[in-house]
């Protein structure tokens, strides 16, 4: 199906407005989807249903993307992944997570979001990870995930909301559903706004 694809092998960048209030955090570039393309959520099933619900929510100006070149732009939105290389499985290990924090801390840096919005419990935990190194929060333990979970910091701090992956094994299931998105979405672009 995609014979004609030179696929990269290598880590995928983030992606997005640089000057993004929101900071969407996923797991890892996905084998046949941003690994493929070059492009985070690019190309694969768990990018259709996450474009198509920033579209609706108007951090986008299109619902798809496909490839580098379709002309997606975000909109007060970067999208990075906790894991920059596509894991085995699926499930990068801990030592893959640490050795790609740098990365996330850069952007966090760079990008000062007011928001972040970890998709699934590996992104939020990566997340808090980046907390706890910097002597933020103690621990993790306190900061349960759970879809629709918001969590506000420290002042001057991102405040943290998690929603399940956009997976097929998500979607499919009815574990998360376009409506439950659009209430998530709904709610970050009112903090965003206030």
């Amino acid at each position: 199906m995609f014979r004609e694809w030179e696929y990269w092998g290598r880590g995928v960048p983030g992606f997005g407005d640089p000057g993004a209030g929101l900071l969407i955090l996923g797991l890892a570039p996905a084998a046949h989807g941003a690994n493929r393309t070059g492009r985070v959520f690019t190309g694969d099933r768990s990018g259709d249903f996450l474009y198509r619900a920033l579209f609706r929510a108007g951090f986008a100006n299109q619902s798809k993307s496909v490839k580098r070149s379709d002309g997606l732009q975000l909109k007060d939105v970067y999208i990075a992944a906790a894991v920059r290389c596509a894991p085995p499985a699926n499930k990068p290990l801990p030592e893959e997570i640490l050795n790609c924090r740098g990365y996330l801390v850069r952007e966090l840096d760079t990008l000062r979001p007011k928001a972040v919005l970890a998709l699934g419990k590996i992104a939020w935990d990566a997340y808090l990870d980046v907390l706890k190194a910097d002597g933020t929060i103690a621990s993790r333990s306190a900061y349960r995930f759970a879809h629709g979970t918001e969590v506000a910091f420290p002042e001057n701090m991102p405040r943290l909301f998690g929603v399940y992956h956009p997976s097929q094994q998500n979607t499919q299931t009815g574990r998360v559903t376009e409506a439950m998105y659009a209430k998530a979405l709904e709610r970050i672009k009112s903090f965003l706004e206030f």
